[in-house]
């Protein structure tokens, strides 16, 4: 007879803190804290099995964190049966003490119990991609960043600008270069310039090929129809197909806008209900391009179609383009609904991104009819 044996592991940068559990003895055994390299973690597994009296089999499991699915591919290829689990949804135990031993041991009871889910882990070719694309926020960071500072050093040295009302754009561009001050304040404004058009010039670089990826016949399909929408192109489609994956692991829409944290959270008690702000579980990175998305649906007539969508939708078949159209007379009639009402801007785009958000699951599981 085999037993199973669930091994918690708490990983760190430096060491690797594991704690077993049986559900049959119901009781934690050979706690350890190893260095951490994943070798450690094989001779380790090896140990414990020699020390039981019958053939055991190891499901491991460890939390969401820095290390990624380095630790998970290098178990995985070890043939070793592990899971990543994520962190909002691990059952535990509420203690206000805190280590790392108990951290193993909370992770190998929720293991043992299924008091967690598991990470959507990603192809290789999903993963290359997700990299790429968040590089590409890390540049849109630092630009904003730059920006910033270009323009506080010009109010600290009475430098205001007096043209049109939008910024960083030709006429202003044009307006910081012909700048002129004394000494080394031209060349700190002329640093910043080089800095800001440094990164514009990796911007659209990495724009470029990521506009060359999402051709590839693995995403040109799934890329083209999300594009339909109202709001979304190339980038945003990109980055929400590389990041969720597989959308058929969310049974319901409600389950993925869930996934997303685009729900309100809920502290009810008896008769009492109490409907709290948005819990901001799950992928930050795609909720966050949703509500950038929903931009596009504060503003404008609701029956009109810009150039831009429509060149989107060009080639695309009748029934994407009449759901996204759906969804685009929908979203901007709630809005618009919503805004008559009072409700303030921030509460209607996380309600409008919910309800984009259901839409795109329609549409990536292929329930365009059912809506």
């Amino acid at each position: 007879m085999t037993s199973i044996i669930y091994v918690g592991m708490d990983v760190h940068k430096e060491s690797y803190s594991l704690c077993c559990y049986s559900m049959e003895t119901q009781t934690f055994f050979s706690e350890c804290t190893l260095p951490a390299v994943p070798k450690n973690i094989i001779a380790y597994l090896k140990r414990v099995a020699t020390r039981q009296d019958h053939p055991c089999e190891f499901r491991c499991g460890y939390e969401a964190g820095s290390l990624g699915f380095s630790l998970y591919s290098f178990l995985h290829e070890a043939d070793i049966s592990c899971v990543i689990m994520a962190p909002t949804t691990i059952l535990r135990n509420g203690k206000k003490v805190k280590t790392d031993r108990l951290d193993a041991q909370q992770l190998a009871q929720a293991l043992a119990f299924g008091g967690y889910r598991a990470v959507h882990i990603p192809t290789e070719e999903d993963g290359q991609v997700r990299e790429y694309i968040r590089m590409r926020g890390f540049y849109k960071e630092q630009l904003k960043k730059t920006k910033q500072v270009i323009t506080s050093f010009c109010l600290r040295h009475g430098l205001v600008y007096s043209g049109t009302k939008k910024y960083w754009t030709a006429v202003h561009r044009n307006w910081l270069q012909h700048l002129q001050l004394p000494g080394l304040l031209q060349e700190t404004l002329e640093e910043y310039i080089s800095a800001y058009d440094s990164l514009m010039q990796k911007l659209e670089r990495v724009e470029q090929r990521i506009e060359e990826v999402a051709h590839q016949d693995s995403y040109q399909e799934s890329v083209g129809h999300l594009c339909c929408f109202r709001g979304i192109a190339t980038m945003t489609a990109m980055t929400t197909l590389v990041e969720i994956g597989d959308f058929h692991r969310f049974a319901t829409a409600k389950q993925f806008t869930a996934y997303l944290g685009l729900v309100p959270g809920e502290s009810s008690s008896g008769g009492s209900i109490r409907r709290l702000s948005l819990t901001k579980a799950g992928n930050r990175i795609v909720r966050t391009v949703l509500i950038e998305a929903v931009q596009s649906y504060t503003r404008g007539k609701v029956c009109l179609k810009s150039k831009a969508v429509r060149a989107r939708q060009k080639g695309q078949p009748a029934e994407i383009i009449g759901y996204a159209d759906k969804a685009t007379h929908r979203l901007m009639k709630r809005w618009y609904t919503m805004q008559a009402r009072g409700v303030s801007h921030n509460v209607a785009k996380a309600a409008i991104a919910r309800e984009l958000a259901c839409f795109i699951w329609g549409m990536q599981t292929g329930r365009i009819g059912l809506q």
